[in-house]
């Protein structure tokens, strides 16, 4: 049942070829420990680049990172999130901001969020490629299942503001469903602590934000919400990662594997 979940959740949330099933859907849409459960596939794959971390400049790593985002996530949640900027600069009732979120017509709103967020992404990128291997790869891995664990606390404790794949992943959970997405992200904390806790606990406390605004300005959560909840958290995940790494990580030692040569690094 977990599997069949994972799969309809990859399916939904990535490029990945896992196929698409009625049966992989449903499971998906019933379990939202699915969600943070996908981040660490996708994590793993997005974080592949920064293995390269302290042999290749910054910016080239930074930039393989940025490509293989695009390639294995796609453009769905980028899309919730220009849709999400232009209802944010809508004067007018829940109902028009929705209205503006259905036009195809993309606004200063869309544009001021897409390029805002990306530049932040950018940003972290870079100060995540001059982190040690272990720790960029932990800390990327970490930003995703966060990423993925912000959907899931929408779906258990947001208020759909419409049918679509807000109503339908939330009618079916509620806040007792968020304890089992919060034991399946914990893996993703053991390696690079306190770096990675900041990363993955990011990603609910956004939610809770985001989701507060959404009943204010929308009527409730809606799948453009889930989409824009995933891409912010991602950026915020990976600037909070590197301030507590650069804040606290000279007062812990690890062990670190660096090409096969044991050192002790700073932590």
């Amino acid at each position: 049942m977990v599997l069949t979940a994972v799969r309809g959740a990859l399916g939904f949330l990535s490029r990945l070829p896992v196929g698409h099933s009625e049966r992989a859907w449903e499971a998906f849409v019933g379990t939202p420990a699915a969600f943070p459960l996908a981040g660490y596939v996708v994590g793993g794959l997005v974080a592949l680049p920064f293995l390269a971390a302290g042999l290749l400049p910054a910016p080239v790593v930074a930039a393989a990172y940025l490509g293989s985002v695009v390639l294995v996530t796609g453009v769905n949640h980028a899309d919730g999130l220009a849709d999400l900027g232009d209802a944010a600069v809508v004067h007018g009732d829940p109902a028009e901001r929705r209205d503006v979120m259905r036009d195809t017509t993309i606004g200063v709103g869309a544009v001021l969020a897409l390029g805002t967020v990306l530049l932040a992404l950018v940003l972290a990128a870079l100060a995540v490629a001059g982190l040690p291997p272990l720790v960029a790869v932990s800390l990327v891995l970490a930003a995703e299942v966060g990423a993925k664990l912000a959907m899931a606390t929408l779906a258990c404790v947001g208020r759909p503001s419409h049918e679509g794949f807000g109503a339908t992943v939330i009618n079916d959970n509620g806040p007792r469903h968020l304890v089992g997405s919060l034991a399946v992200a914990l893996p993703a904390v053991v390696v690079a602590v306190p770096v990675t806790v900041a990363a993955v606990l990011i990603g609910p406390l956004l939610a809770l934000g985001l989701s507060r605004w959404a009943d204010q300005r929308l009527g409730g959560v809606s799948g453009d919400v889930f989409g824009a909840a995933n891409e912010l958290t991602r950026a915020v995940a990976l600037h909070v990662g590197v301030a507590v790494w650069s804040l606290f990580g000279s007062i812990w030692s690890i062990p670190l594997v660096d090409w096969g040569v044991l050192t002790w690094m700073p932590w």
